[in-house]
């Protein structure tokens, strides 16, 4: 399953809407155990499953165990059910990461491989899989995004200077590890007043591109000229605007800014996770901008608290990672 989760990994940005999942198959060969490997491929192409018992049938390998870090599908998509492939092969035994909350699966792939008469185990590695899959299951059990808010700041909490530059308070290292953030996110969200004040273009610029570009959102409306156009126009109640990114297949956005729909986000308790870049660097002072720009908890006895997740050193910064 370790193997599974890896492979996985491979397919994260390429998959969406669909889930990235690993898949491994031992089969015997020869009198011994080989095994063979598969990814997701991107929306059309074949699920992991499928593509490491093709990679066994091609070998003339006979399946043996299946592991898999998400419930094969049942359903017919743009593909057909996994679980008629694997029933086909003669697979004995399906090790099974998560079962997918997605309506057309929800056990039912669990369900159909029992009736054909194969031993399936559930749970096995399932932390790491919920993990890596959390904007999947999130997108599947609710029809919203993952929301993940990166923020960047000094070391005394300041975003700006009080003339309201900012570039840059991190060092490129960090910089490097946004655009990665943004590879892995199918939207990244900012606010009119971030647009109007730092003209962001929002795309992933890296060594290694995704195969397409996350869509551009702007919580109100942004100059034609701006160069995050094209880009998409919300406005109203953010719980709202993230039903509509749910249902454009959106399953992860990345809110970028600025301090205001930070802080909306915040306070509306729709984030899920958060990404902190800190610097070694102090404004000294309390007239420079703020992380969040609004009102926070009254009293220590309201004050939000999460999970650390991890801290990470990039070049000179910090990169904190908190789940909600």
């Amino acid at each position: 399953m370790s193997r599974a989760i890896e492979l996985a990994g491979t397919a994260r940005r390429r998959t969406a809407p669909n889930p990235w999942v690993g898949c491994v198959v031992v089969a015997g060969l020869d009198g011994r155990p080989v095994t063979f490997e598969g990814a997701t491929a991107p929306p059309g192409g074949p699920h992991a499953e499928v593509s490491a018992l093709r990679a066994a049938a091609q070998a003339g390998a006979a399946p043996e165990t299946l592991y898999s870090t998400l419930e094969p599908c049942a359903h017919h998509g743009r593909t057909p059910p996994c679980v008629d492939a694997i029933v086909a092969a003669g697979v004995g035994r399906v090790v099974v990461g998560v079962l997918d909350p997605d309506p057309q699966v929800a056990g039912r792939g669990v369900a159909r491989l029992e009736q054909a008469g194969i031993e399936v185990v559930v749970g096995v590695g399932a932390e790491a899989v919920a993990e890596q899959l959390a904007p999947y299951l999130k997108h599947r059990r609710t029809g919203r995004p993952w929301v993940v808010l990166k923020l960047a700041s000094t070391l005394d909490g300041r975003t700006a200077a009080p003339d309201g530059t900012s570039r840059w308070i991190t060092g490129a290292a960090a910089r490097a590890d946004v655009h990665e953030l943004r590879a892995h996110s199918d939207a990244v969200l900012v606010g009119a007043g971030t647009v109007r004040a730092d003209d962001p273009e929002l795309t992933v610029r890296t060594d290694r591109p995704p195969e397409r570009q996350p869509l551009r959102v702007v919580l109100g409306a942004a100059p034609a000229t701006a160069r995050v156009q094209p880009a998409v126009e919300l406005s109203g109640d953010l719980g709202g605007v993230l039903d509509e990114l749910g249902r454009r297949g959106v399953l992860q956005v990345l809110v970028e800014g600025g301090a205001g729909v930070a802080h909306d986000f915040h306070r509306a308790g729709l984030v899920d996770r958060y990404v902190i870049y800190l610097a070694p660097a102090l404004l000294g002072g309390d007239d420079g901008r703020p992380l969040f720009a609004g009102p926070g908890a009254p009293t220590m006895d309201q004050i939000w608290r999460g999970r650390l997740v991890s801290v990470e050193r990039l070049g000179d910064d910090l990169r904190v990672e908190v789940a909600a």
